[in-house]
């Protein structure tokens, strides 16, 4: 496969490279299943950067015209849609590939990516607590868990949301293999095909392909610093009835910002006056120092539905999270779980109520709270001195949505990345239309890395030298 490249071009060689290789499927009409080149390949042959080429295939894959397949490379779709048909797309055309793209290069440093370093998680007090848990009792290791999940870490869930005045108790939660699994649950009982849900723009990508797969109508609601933008929400709700909004409230990503008490009572207004309900994604709530105003501790837990997870702070291993619903949703959640999973890990569960109960997962969380405070700011004052456009200023958490300066290009951007072995998150996931988008999620965890800071400070150099000869050529020319 010889594609034409163009560097010098106005249109972003992703774009080329996108376009180029949906032409070549459309005019050579390879078999279904015929394997695409590598992104190494592709990057090399075509001498672009490896970030660049990234980005094509993630396109292609959201078109419907690839499938990747993690490890094996990527395909031509069995079924690519025509220009005048819309194909309801199976599993591997909706998913992003961003698993199998990012775990390509090993060496990279994943400044985009959703979790913290393996550096930064603390072993001690979990490995206590492993070891407790399989001293203490056999069945925790080989048996089920109960279906809705242990009756002790419920209550010790519900102790939690106390601190957050969420009032609920503990027959109202039903633990779950983290976030994305409480999310497959909910989006199996309450949506079918053709029902219309609201999500966060820029907001989380994976819900994206999930509402996708059970052909749900998805229309983004642009994120401002405080809160969904309400001017914009009522505008959509005068064309459309959702039957979900979906939003996280602390820490939102990829922006870092959090739901304001005022933002909160309009939503909750809107949402009783339009009859939608509200999921309310508290994913980041360990992150944050002081509690703020919370969607399901105004509500009572009547249209919201709240979900909080111990994956992102403990252990992206170790899948535990939980769903706070009203009474009248309890059981047919937990039916759906039977029938899907039958239950969550007995073993994690444990381990967690054992961090819990003995107060180590509390201390660790202040920690890690306090550590992510200190390099959000280190972070925020990097990209201020590099010229970066901050999306607005998070006071903790994992992310930062930021603009690289208007000199750098999204070819220069994707180069440096290359050179400083640098892997970001294409900005264009963040949103369900996939728009194009120069901003791009920095996990703020990574950003003191020698890598990230030369790569940051790289631009900081591109950009004054493209500012210094555009004076001088100013210059010249008056």
């Amino acid at each position: 496969m010889k594609l034409k490249v163009d560097r010098h071009a106005n249109t972003p060689i992703a774009q080329q490279l996108e376009e180029a290789i949906s032409t070549w499927i459309k005019q050579n009409k390879p078999g279904n299943g015929s394997r695409l080149p590598s992104i190494r390949y592709l990057a090399a042959t075509h001498h672009v950067s490896r970030n660049a080429a990234i980005e094509a295939y993630e396109r292609l894959i959201a078109a419907g015209l690839v499938r990747s397949k993690p490890g094996a490379g990527f395909f031509v779709a069995d079924s690519p849609p025509s220009e005048h048909q819309t194909v309801s797309s199976p599993l591997q055309e909706v998913t992003n590939g961003l698993w199998g793209l990012f775990s390509a290069d090993e060496t990279a440093l994943p400044l985009g990516c959703g979790w913290l370093p393996s550096h930064w998680r603390e072993s001690d007090d979990l490995t206590y607590a492993i070891r407790q848990v399989a001293r203490m009792n056999r069945a925790d290791i080989f048996e089920y868990s109960t279906p809705q999940g242990p009756t002790a870490l419920r209550h010790l869930i519900q102790e939690r949301l106390r601190l957050l005045a969420i009032s609920t108790n503990h027959q109202q939660i039903v633990t779950t293999s983290g976030s994305s699994h409480s999310l497959d649950l909910l989006v199996r009982l309450l949506l079918e095909p053709g029902d219309v849900v609201f999500v966060e723009s820029p907001g989380y990508y994976n819900l994206f392909g999930l509402l996708h797969l059970q052909r749900v109508r998805v229309i983004g609601v642009p994120r401002l610093a405080d809160g969904p933008d309400l001017e914009r929400l009522e505008e959509l709700l005068a064309e459309h009835r959702p039957t979900l909004f979906y939003t996280n409230s602390v820490f939102q990503n990829p922006t870092g910002g959090t739901l304001t008490p005022t933002i909160a009572h309009r939503l909750l207004q809107l949402a009783e006056q339009y009859d939608f309900k509200l999921i309310e994604d508290d994913i980041y709530a360990d992150f944050q120092h002081t509690p703020s105003a919370r969607l399901a501790a105004l509500d009572g837990l009547s249209r919201v539905i709240y979900l909080g997870s111990f994956s992102k702070s403990l252990s992206s291993s170790l899948r535990v999270g939980y769903i706070a619903a009203p009474s009248s949703m309890v059981q047919r959640i937990v039916d759906i779980k039977m029938l899907t999973s039958i239950s969550s890990s007995r073993f994690a569960e444990q381990v967690i109520t054992t961090m819990l109960q003995n107060g180590s997962y509390r201390k660790l969380t202040e920690r890690l709270s306090a550590r992510l405070s200190n390099h959000m700011s280190l972070a925020l004052a990097m990209l201020k001195h590099a010229n970066w456009d901050v999306y607005t200023e998070p006071t903790g958490g994992m992310f930062v949505w930021a603009k690289p300066p208007a000199a750098i290009t999204s070819e220069r951007l994707s180069e440096l990345a290359d050179d400083w072995k640098v892997t970001l998150s294409p900005g264009h996931l963040f949103f369900a239309d996939h728009q194009p988008t120069p901003w791009r999620r920095l996990n703020v965890a990574y950003m003191q890395d020698p890598r990230a800071k030369g790569f940051i400070d790289s631009m900081t150099y591109q950009s004054t030298s493209t500012t210094k000869l555009g004076s001088n050529n100013a210059g010249v020319n008056s």
